[in-house]
């Protein structure tokens, strides 16, 4: 744990030495709407002269707060939408995201067991017993995690190695279960000013997107399953 911070920790330095010299106090992690207002305004003269150096930026500290379960990513992503558009935001918060819950997936196979099994012992049998019934269409099951609130992603990345869900259905399941929340999201962050609370985000519009995404991410799996072999 002490070597993945480290690593962060070196890769926000080298962007932070390759930036021209100005002022960054605004440089923190958003809590508020009002903290992405004055993070995305000033972000924003950067980012067509050091577009590789904000990318990685960004990329570095959302990979690091789905590493260790640190709240917010919901603001990062509205910034990516706000920065580079619904295309790349898109791109840029999955690649992100499926990245940070690799990390935590690995460094949770190493020393989780004990931190989840005290924060969350109900929900690790429950989660435990789904997936041993659920072997067979286990694929489906995660899936169906990802695209809905049945348990927290942060929970999910945790707890995924504990009970022995293979890696390359993790990745998978996760890779295109947040395409939908993450377009969402994203192309909120475009009107990030018409936004008053993290509430507006999910107005009857973005559900129903949000649905028929979820509905197109998913039947291909559900088709293929039917499929006789």
């Amino acid at each position: 744990a002490s070597g993945v911070v480290l690593t962060f920790a070196i890769g926000l330095l080298a962007v932070y030495l390759t930036l021209p010299d100005s002022d960054y106090s605004f440089l923190k992690l958003p809590r508020t709407l009002q903290d992405l207002h004055i993070l995305r305004d000033n972000l924003e003269r950067y980012t067509s002269d050091y577009t590789i150096q904000v990318l990685v930026g960004y990329c570095t500290v959302y990979i690091f707060m789905q590493t260790f379960m640190i709240p917010g990513t919901v603001f990062m992503s509205l910034l990516a939408g706000s920065l580079f558009g619904v295309l790349r935001g898109v791109t840029l918060v999955v690649f992100a995201a499926t990245a940070g819950a690799s990390s935590c997936y690995f460094l949770s196979h190493l020393i989780g067991r004990p931190l989840i099994s005290s924060l969350w012992p109900d929900k690790l049998v429950f989660f435990q017993d789904q997936v041993a019934k659920r072997r067979q269409g286990l694929l489906n099951y995660m899936l169906f995690l990802r695209l809905t609130p049945t348990l927290p992603n942060m929970f999910i990345n945790v707890a995924s190695p504990i009970v022995n869900v293979p890696y390359h259905t993790f990745l998978l399941a996760t890779c295109i279960g947040l395409i939908p929340a993450a377009y969402v999201t994203v192309k909120a962050g475009i009107t990030l000013g018409e936004l008053q609370s993290i509430g507006d985000l999910y107005d009857i519009t973005s559900i129903g997107t949000l649905f028929l995404i979820g509905l197109a991410s998913v039947t291909p799996t559900l088709i293929s399953k039917k499929m006789p072999s």
